[in-house]
């Protein structure tokens, strides 16, 4: 099967299906690098929805992959990272080792068909030549035995005319033999110029042609073999990045399996705990007595050790176990007492650990600096001692502050586990976590609460405040206290279902006693009847106050 022999008309033919060839090498050429645009891009947008998800450094998202379920989450985040880079992997070998060297092979194949055409066209010339020589020898031939036939022609007619003379008659002879002799030496020049031709058409048709088109045969099977070899080379380069992609996913893998809910569920415990113990069962309080409510020690008040009874809300009471449980706002107290006893002491463990740090990392300069004295003191060349004392001096006090911050919070942390006593009356005072006792519990109860965004009341609870304080006199007295004075009206402008203990429900439009003034934290306490009284929030309510009755009420509270 050769080309040469069976395609040796065809050269026009050939031609065209070699180009044809090279357009379906270079069509290859950009399938294969688009798809390296597409690993590319994809392996971006695998980076990015990887970075996306990462937890922020220094943010509250960061303490939250202490779980094992959010710390295999980053583990599936970083073996995206991996699976994308292997996308890389296959963008760059497919661009080196398929569009790379078949762009190059493009460029030296067109050279190479150039070429043989080329020799195709010359060899398809010199035929022609050949040809056109044979026709013009044959065309000189044809035309002198015309010529020689005309001339014997006219000789005989001379020659047989009595009348021409003899002298004419001899002219015609020889002009006769004359083309005579022409028309045999075209007949010589026409047979050579035809053996010429025939060896030259020959070696045409059964050499030149058939090498010509066995080197075009072979240019365009290597095309064909390159092509498939580069789509070996594409299957090649997805097969080699499929060991570390499996091992990407089972990285995936195990870290789902490494997810244990147990330790998740005590992760929340320590999280949360917050060391109190549940109240007590709250005892019966006997309507039947006039205005006379007992408060039982079991009660939420003395569960929380406050030393204050609660205030009497005639008002329905849908309140939660903890009613008065303040939220924090702000930075807090430097000692966290602000936090539930578990929750403080694990922050003050996690301050002292901090600043345990802060102190090795200073010490950890101050001994390289030190040594550095030591060389330039044994070798000055290298430097002056004298101008590392100053960084010295500064590292020690440094740790000095430091050491003196540890203590510190020791101390309370020392004072939360019971290592220490409690702090006495006075540094309470003057910590400003001390109320005290003989304070109106009314005025207590709505000086301490705030409002929290579903309503409800929060009291501030520290370790401090946890303490209990004995039931006095004074307790009893305040318990048959008589009811607060009004100090003016008030028109509900919205509906407020008080859900919370010590909340009163109020309709839209209704008027009410006001009895207690909004003291900053957003709650106004109002009155229905004897019987009903409570909070509200202040922003639902339209307030008109009895200036008369307001001063009254000051005066009662500075007396009290």
């Amino acid at each position: 099967m050769s080309w040469g022999t069976e395609l040796w008309d065809q050269f026009d033919n050939l031609e065209k299906h070699t180009q044809w060839g090279i357009d379906v090498l270079e069509k290859y050429i950009k399938f294969v690098k688009e798809r390296t645009e597409i690993e590319l891009s994809y392996a971006k947008q695998l980076r990015n929805l990887s970075k996306k998800y990462q937890p922020k450094k220094n943010s509250k998202e960061e303490e939250e992959y202490r779980y094992t379920s959010t710390r295999a989450f980053l583990a599936t985040l970083n073996e995206m990272n991996d699976y994308a880079g292997q996308h890389e992997v296959i963008s760059e070998n497919m661009t080196s080792l398929i569009t790379g060297e078949l762009t190059r092979y493009v460029q030296e194949l067109k050279q190479e068909r150039k070429s043989h055409f080329h020799d195709g066209r010359k060899a398809q010339q010199h035929i022609e030549t050949c040809w056109k020589q044979l026709e013009a020898s044959k065309r000189r031939f044809e035309r002198d035995c015309k010529e020689a036939d005309r001339a014997q022609q006219y000789f005989e007619k001379m020659d047989a005319d009595i009348n021409v003379t003899k002298a004419d008659v001899e002219k015609a002879r020889q002009q006769a033999q004359l083309r005579h002799q022409m028309a045999e030496d075209s007949k010589a020049e026409y047979s050579s110029t035809l053996q010429k031709f025939n060896s030259e058409q020959h070696d045409h048709y059964y050499t030149h042609v058939p090498n010509i088109f066995q080197k075009i045969q072979e240019m365009e099977e290597r095309r064909i073999v390159r092509i498939g070899e580069s789509m070996k080379t594409f299957a090649e380069v997805d097969r080699q990045v499929i060991p570390i992609i499996g091992k990407c996913l089972d990285e995936i893998t195990k870290a789902a399996e490494s997810i244990d809910h147990k330790n998740d569920s005590q992760l929340v415990i320590e999280a949360f705990k917050s060391g109190f113990e549940p109240p007590g069962d709250i005892d019966f309080e006997d309507y039947t007595q006039p205005m006379k409510r007992t408060v039982s020690e079991s009660s939420l008040s003395n569960s929380r050790g406050d030393g204050k009874s609660e205030p009497k809300f005639g008002g329905k009471s849908k309140g939660k176990l903890w009613p008065f449980i303040k939220k924090n706002k702000g930075a807090g107290p430097e000692d966290f007492s602000n936090l539930p006893p578990e929750q403080r002491r694990k922050k003050l463990q996690q301050k002292v650990d901090e600043l345990n740090k802060d102190i090795q990392k200073e010490m950890d300069q101050r001994d390289a600096l030190t040594k550095m004295k030591d060389v330039y003191i044994k070798n000055p060349q290298m430097g002056d001692a004298a101008s590392v004392d100053h960084r010295l001096a500064e590292l020690a006090q440094n740790i000095e502050k430091l050491r003196l911050e540890v203590q510190k919070f020791e101390g309370w942390l020392a004072e939360v586990e019971g290592r220490l006593p409690m702090r006495t009356e006075q540094a309470r005072r003057q910590s400003g976590l001390y109320e005290a006792q003989n304070t109106s519990a009314v005025n207590s109860c709505a000086q301490d609460r705030e409002s929290s965004p579903d309503g409800s009341y929060t009291e501030e609870q520290s370790q401090e405040t946890e303490m209990k304080v004995p039931a006095t006199d004074f307790d009893d007295e305040f318990d048959d206290e008589e009811p607060l004075p009004t100090i003016g009206t008030c028109k509900a402008l919205y509906t407020f279902e008080g859900q919370n203990e010590g909340t009163i429900s109020v309709a839209e439009g209704e008027m009410l006693y006001v009895i207690e003034e909004d003291k900053g934290d957003g709650w106004t306490r109002i009155r229905r009847n004897e019987d009903e009284e409570g909070y509200v929030p202040t922003s639902y309510v339209e307030v008109y106050l009895d200036k008369n009755a307001k001063d009254v009420y000051k005066s009662l509270q500075k007396i009290s």
